[in-house]
This record gives C-alpha cells, sequence and structure tokens, in this order.
C-alpha cells in the first residue's frame, strides 16, 4: 500500500457516553444525533462494544496500548502512563502518517504525547499523580472525588470549562485538517480528536438545553434500589459520591438527564462540523470515520450515577467504523472493547503489530471486512479505581457478563434474557478461586485458554486459539456456567499480587505528588506551541503578500478538488 493509498484516519472519542441511550442503539430513544444517525447508516456498528476499565485515564491507556490495566500500571486516574509502552500512535507515525491528538486522552506523567507527533490542545485534566487512590484509607472520601453538585446544580448555563475546552478542541482539529490539506497532503493523517461532553456537570447551553424543551425525558429504566440492598462494590461507590443514605429529587434526575441529552447533542454537533472540514478538505472519500468513548454514565440507574461499575450504563461504549467506500454496513452482534481499538488501527492501515510484544486487544478487521480471523465475543475488564478496595473484573462472553472480586459476592448476569441486569444468577454461589493449576477436569472454557503465561496478570485475550467460534456451551447448568467463570478467572488473575503492586503503586505516587508539591513546581501538563509570528500575513519569513494569500486559499487558486 503506497503512501497516497493509504486511508487517512479519524478517531472520534466522546467522554462518558452511554451506548444505551443512544438513537444507534435504541430506536425509541430521545437524544437528537443526526450526524451520529447517518454515519450509522453506512458503518460497521458494533452492538455489543465495551471499555476495559470504566474510568477516564485506565480506559484511555488500555485503549491507546491494546494491554489490560494491570499489565501497563494503569489503575485509576493518577497512574504514571509509561513511555516505555508502545500505543497505536507510535505504529501508525512509523508507517509514515501525520499523526495528531486534540481533546481529553488523560495521559498522567511527564510523557504527555505518547506517539503523537502533534498535540493541538492541552488536557482537560490534571497530568499528575494527585488523583491516586488509597486502598489503605478506603473509607477516607477524597476531595476530588465525584460529588452529587453535578446532578443537584444541572441545567442550563452559559458557559463552562468543559464548554471552553471543547470549543478549543472542535477549533484546532478542524484548523490542523486544512493545515494539513495546505502542506502535507500528500502524506496519509492519523486525527484523534477526544471531546469532554457529555461528561459531568450535567449542564448545556440554552440553545442545546431547548431543543429539549417539551421532550418527554425519560427516567431510569431501573429504579433506585435501596442502599442497604446493593452490591457490595455499589455501596463503595455510593459512599464514593457522597449518595450514601441520601436521595436524588426527581426533578433534579429529570434536569441532570436532560442537560446530559443535550450534551449528546452538542457531541453530535460538532461531528457535523468535522465532517463539513473533511468535505471541504477533499479528505471524505479516502478517510475513516472511527467513533467511540471512555465508558458510559449510570445517569440514575439502579440509584447510581457517573461511572466505576460494570453495569450496561457504565461499561458500554459507542462504536462504529465508517468508510462506505471500502466497508460495507453491517451490525455486530458479538461483544468487543476499545482495548481491541490499537491493534484494529494498526491493521487498518496495512501494518503488523511487533510479533514479540504483548497485546491483549485483537484487531476488529475480521469483522469490519467480515473476512476470516478470530472473532472472539470476548471482553475481559479490570477496575481497580475509586470505589475499589480491590480489582473487581469482568469477562463479557456471549449471553454472560461475569463480574468478581475477591471481597465480594460474585455477580452473573444473562443480558439476553435480562437486559436490565435484576436478576444475579451467581446469588449464593461460593466466590472461593481454587488454583487453576490443581484442577484435574478439562475445563469447558479450555479452546479460549492461553497456557503459556505468567501471573500475576492476564495471557493474552483467549481468541488467539485458532477455534475462534467457540461459545460457552448453551446446555450448560447456571453453576457450569459459574464454575467455568470461576476457573477461568482463577487462571488469569492473581489477585494478591495485584493488590500489592496496586497498593505499592499508590504509595510510590502519593510520596512523589506530595514532594513535587513542595518549593517550586513543575507541571506536567502539555504546553501547546504557538509562534504568532509564523500565522497570517507578516514582513519576515512569509514571502510576497501574493503568495502568502495563494497558499492559505482551500482549494489551490486555479484547482478545483
Amino acid at each position: 500500500m503506497t503512501q497516497t493509498d493509504r486511508p487517512n484516519v479519524v478517531y472520534i472519542m466522546a467522554d462518558q457516553m452511554a451506548a444505551p441511550l443512544l438513537h444507534m442503539y435504541n430506536k425509541d430513544s430521545v437524544i437528537k444525533t443526526p450526524n451520529l444517525d447517518r454515519l450509522a447508516e453506512q458503518a460497521v456498528v458494533f452492538d455489543s462494544a465495551y471499555c476495559n476499565s470504566p474510568l477516564c485515564a485506565p480506559s484511555r491507556f488500555t485503549m491507546c496500548t491494546g494491554q489490560l490495566p494491570s499489565k501497563i500500571g494503569g489503575y485509576d486516574n493518577g497512574a504514571d502512563f509509561s513511555s516505555s509502552i508502545p500505543t497505536y500512535a507510535h505504529y501508525l507515525r512509523l508507517e509514515g502518517y501525520h499523526t495528531a491528538l486534540a481533546g481529553k486522552m488523560h495521559f498522567v506523567g511527564p510523557d504527555q504525547l505518547h506517539g503523537f507527533e502533534e498535540r493541538l490542545t492541552p488536557d482537560i485534566y490534571p497530568g499528575d499523580f494527585g488523583w491516586s487512590v488509597d486502598w489503605n484509607r478506603p473509607d477516607i472520601r477524597l476531595d476530588w472525588y465525584h460529588s452529587m453538585a453535578s446532578v443537584m446544580e444541572a441545567g442550563p448555563i452559559a458557559r463552562t470549562n468543559q464548554l471552553d475546552f471543547d470549543e478549543e478542541v472542535i477549533y484546532k482539529s478542524s484548523q490542523w485538517l486544512y493545515d494539513h490539506a495546505r502542506k502535507r497532503r500528500d502524506q496519509p493523517f492519523a486525527l484523534t480528536m477526544s471531546l469532554t461532553h457529555p461528561h459531568d456537570p450535567y449542564e448545556m447551553t440554552k440553545d442545546f438545553w431547548d431543543m429539549y424543551e417539551g421532550v418527554d425525558i425519560p427516567m431510569p429504566a431501573t429504579a433506585a434500589i435501596p442502599h442497604d440492598q446493593q452490591d457490595p462494590h455499589s455501596q463503595r461507590v455510593l459512599k464514593c459520591i457522597d449518595l450514601w443514605e441520601r436521595e436524588m429529587p426527581e426533578d433534579k434526575i429529570r434536569d441532570a438527564r436532560r442537560a446530559y441529552f443535550a450534551a449528546c447533542t452538542y457531541v453530535d454537533h460538532n461531528i457535523g462540523k468535522l465532517m463539513k472540514v473533511l468535505e471541504n478538505c477533499g479528505f471524505s472519500d479516502n478517510t475513516i470515520i472511527v467513533f467511540s468513548g471512555d465508558h458510559g454514565d449510570m445517569l440514575g440507574e439502579r440509584g447510581l450515577w457517573y461511572k466505576m461499575a460494570w453495569f450496561e450504563m457504565s461499561a458500554r461504549v459507542p462504536l462504529l467504523v465508517h468508510a462506505p467506500g471500502r466497508y460495507q454496513a453491517r451490525r455486530i452482534r458479538e461483544s468487543v472493547s476499545t482495548m481491541d481499538l490499537m491493534p484494529t488501527f494498526v491493521e487498518m492501515v496495512g501494518s503488523k503489530l511487533v510479533h514479540d510484544l504483548e497485546v491483549d486487544g485483537v484487531s476488529l478487521m475480521p469483522y469490519i471486512t467480515d473476512n476470516g480471523g478470530p472473532k472472539p465475543d470476548t471482553v475481559l475488564g479490570e477496575y481497580m479505581g475509586e470505589g475499589t478496595i480491590c480489582p473487581v473484573v469482568m469477562i463479557r462472553r456471549g449471553r454472560w457478563k461475569f463480574v468478581y472480586a475477591p471481597t465480594d459476592p460474585i455477580q452473573l448476569y444473562d443480558l439476553g434474557a435480562d437486559p436490565l441486569e435484576l436478576n444475579n444468577l451467581a446469588t449464593g454461589y461460593s466466590n472461593h478461586l481454587a488454583k487453576a493449576a490443581t484442577s484435574s477436569k478439562p475445563s469447558v472454557l479450555a479452546p479460549y485458554m492461553t497456557h503459556a503465561f505468567k501471573p500475576p496478570t492476564p495471557p493474552r485475550t483467549p481468541s488467539q486459539h485458532p477455534n475462534s467460534s467457540y461459545h460457552l456451551s448453551n446446555d450448560l447448568t447456571v453453576k457450569g456456567v459459574i464454575d467455568a467463570f470461576l476457573e477461568e478467572t482463577a487462571a488469569r488473575w492473581d489477585f494478591e499480587t495485584i493488590t500489592e503492586q496496586v497498593k505499592k503503586s499508590q504509595r510510590i505516587r502519593r510520596l512523589i505528588h506530595a514532594a513535587l508539591s513542595e518549593g517550586h513546581v513543575h507541571q506536567w501538563e502539555y504546553v501547546t506551541p504557538d509562534d504568532p509570528t509564523k500565522k497570517y500575513v507578516r514582513n519576515h519569513g512569509k514571502g510576497d503578500l501574493g503568495n502568502v494569500e495563494d497558499v492559505a486559499r482551500l482549494p489551490y487558486p486555479g484547482k478545483v478538488r
């Protein structure tokens, strides 16, 4: 594939956008997303896509690297993202792509590029260790945790930090595309544009808020569960967000959901703007559009808010791949994850992963092209952020979702029969994990297992096995399914070792953050270069006025693109 034949890639991310609420997944949705809907009509749409950690930074680290959080130390929103871990930006840059990042990526640590040639904006959230969780003091509610102010203060507003940020993101992204068209048109590009909406606070400008005037804003499908009847992890999350033993007024729940819907429409509006820029630049026909997000938002379902849980509203994300000239539109029912995007981007541009470097994700190209290759229907997840006292892991396969934490009762949901996750089929079952090595009976999951691995971190995603069509047998009893998942969990995760690794990382980061907060503080936040002497019309270094004006025009004078 030559440079001129290679497709451009635009990866658009929304923050905290719950897939089950969107019209592209729910035809009864009242959320207005006409641009996304048009893309979806011509796209490969994944109906069961998940994040691999329901929290901003760990989810994004995993998405960028194709590796699970415990493998790369991406435990929480204050965890260091090491420069030594390859990302999709490194691979695409090696292939000759002009790579750029605009918007939120929640990189933590002194490296704020991670392979991107350019970063067009700073991040909206801190890049230091200040948001580290403390498992040694689980009952302490840290001052940066979510609160319920976002719900109680929900409504229309003139301006917010988030609006300032996303307006800069869309402007800088558009300008970058115009500049690429002017100066580097013969080079393929890969632009990642990451918006911070519809992430809380639940506030939006009046023009978008008014689009939902008179609209019957649906309340949560699952009413708030009494706090003493919530599962232990949900109880910890309720305490974490300062909702324990409190109830939200119905009118504020409705306001928060209306503002969230309006924020989704704002995201869609900006996607429409970017599509127009691509058209103006002549890039539309040779650009693959990928749209997804980092996690969802409970938005009052079960009485929970924000993310931090493995329930569908928190863990499911939108995912589509739009390139009608390359890929036939279709819906994919199998479960996939954003961890799969890194190897997908690499294969999408005609490259290959370095064979001896670990990657947990599996390329989605067999789904996208409908050709041969692994189609595992499997998602692995790990959560170690706020509201946890140990790793909380998830396996999604077929119709099943299995959630395990050493301190909590296990959870098993049949999402085919119980999409709202109201019936925990594992109630009353022991969460004891037998050592995988001592098991004498053949595993019903054996075709999925990779045996050449070293604890404490999981092996490669089980779909690497050639028998990619394997599924849990439909004739298994519930107990058989639970036993199979327990066996797989024991084989994949050494919880004691991971817990010690997490606690050690937390202690190190607290020490470093405290030390670096003393005296003169050097921020790790990215500072975008901006040289006004090289912009617009200048008397030095820009050439004669006519030439300056000509080279800034699109299309170039005398040429019709």
